[in-house]
């Protein structure tokens, strides 16, 4: 058997992989395979901010300003987000796990010929036309139910989103590609999903693996959740794989971790939480020692980290974190050490002030 990776090999795996040298945007998103999407703007959106390490002379809101003209979709898959359209098709038809009502449906066959007609719509479109009323939405609070309805509608793959206006979504008719037709063809469709989500968020442990499943079952294919053993133990096989330090890992086949060319190179960076490289809580405190936490939601004075903490990374170690805001037209930045204090060293200060530079260019400050 071959020797194993080392710990310190993996990591080194996990962040030159992901961080690759920046590319055009279509390129970017096509090599990451999905980019998480959060509406947080902190000091922008979690989407912007993984971009903007990955794509040549990227600007916050180049991927809302161009997603029209390119073959993605908005969509869920393991949470929800952007991804090329060859990806989001191999999902649809997709089956929610709630079923609506004769009323429900109704309702939506109603709003489909009104969107088919109509080309492109508006949800304040939909409300004037039906005028649906309110209902109770995921946070406790009122919502129009026509939004709600157009966001059901979308995820069961009747609509795709066109483009966004000031940021709302603006719905047309989503052309209906074929169903998987049977057991084997399923299967192929959630191994290329699985793979997908492996090749983003590798190297992975056995759990993290489990994990993202679970998510990809949940949010973006529950019609086939029956077949997760399956999917899982197919996945295992068909992987890359080892045990190191008493944890399983699972990355694509034909990558070694080992291999000289996974050499991450010594800049800083200001890393979204949502970020390949941190996704993984699991796999961020086997490599750096600390748990990070996303700590948005959690109420003020129980913060450790800060509202939308950004992970620092250094070379190839998660050295603190950042908190970033526009005031004034000026960003602002405090940030936190895991050891107390910055590194002393010239090339983390010089390196810090680079990112910074970017950071005001990407939020068009300069």
């Amino acid at each position: 058997m071959p020797t194993p990776p080392t710990l310190e090999q993996l990591r080194r795996h996990a962040i030159a992989r992901t961080l690759f040298t920046p590319t055009t945007l279509p390129r970017a998103i096509a090599r990451l395979g999905f980019v998480q999407a959060d509406p947080i703007r902190a000091p922008a959106r979690a989407q912007d901010l993984t971009l903007r390490h990955r794509v040549r002379d990227y600007r916050a809101g180049d991927l809302e300003r161009r997603y029209a003209r390119l073959a993605l979709e908005e969509d869920f898959f393991v949470n929800y987000g952007f991804l090329p359209r060859a990806h989001a098709d191999l999902m649809h038809p997709r089956t929610a796990r709630e079923a609506w009502t004769a009323e429900r449906a109704r309702q939506a066959d109603a709003v489909l010929a009104f969107v088919q007609a109509r080309g492109a719509v508006h949800p304040r479109e939909v409300e004037a036309e039906f005028a649906h009323g309110k209902t109770r939405n995921w946070f406790g609070g009122s919502s129009n139910a026509s939004t709600q309805l157009l966001d059901a509608m979308h995820y069961r793959g009747l609509l795709r989103v066109l483009r966004r206006d000031g940021g709302t979504r603006v719905y047309a008719v989503r052309a209906a590609g074929p169903a998987a037709a049977d057991v084997e063809a399923i299967a192929m469709r959630m191994d290329a999903l699985v793979d997908l989500t492996v090749a983003k968020y590798a190297p992975l442990p056995a759990a993290s693996l489990g994990q993202l499943l679970s998510h990809l079952l949940r949010g973006g294919t529950p019609q086939w959740v029956a077949g997760r053993a399956a999917a899982l133990a197919r996945a295992r096989q068909r992987l890359a794989h080892a045990r190191t330090d008493g944890v399983d890992w699972y990355w694509p086949a034909g990558e070694n971790p080992a291999a000289a060319r996974w050499r991450p190179d010594e800049g800083v960076r200001l890393l979204t939480p949502f970020d390949p490289v941190v996704w993984d809580r699991r796999r961020f405190e086997l490599f750096w020692g600390w748990a990070y936490r996303f700590e948005a939601y959690t109420p003020a004075p129980r913060r450790q980290l800060g509202y939308y903490a950004l992970p620092l990374l250094w070379h190839e170690q998660v050295i603190g974190w950042g908190n970033l805001s526009v005031m004034d037209g000026a960003l602002r930045a405090q940030f936190g050490y895991v050891a107390g204090r910055p590194p002393r060293a010239a090339a983390f200060r010089a390196g810090l002030a680079d990112e910074l530079a970017r950071m005001r260019a990407f939020l068009g400050l300069d």
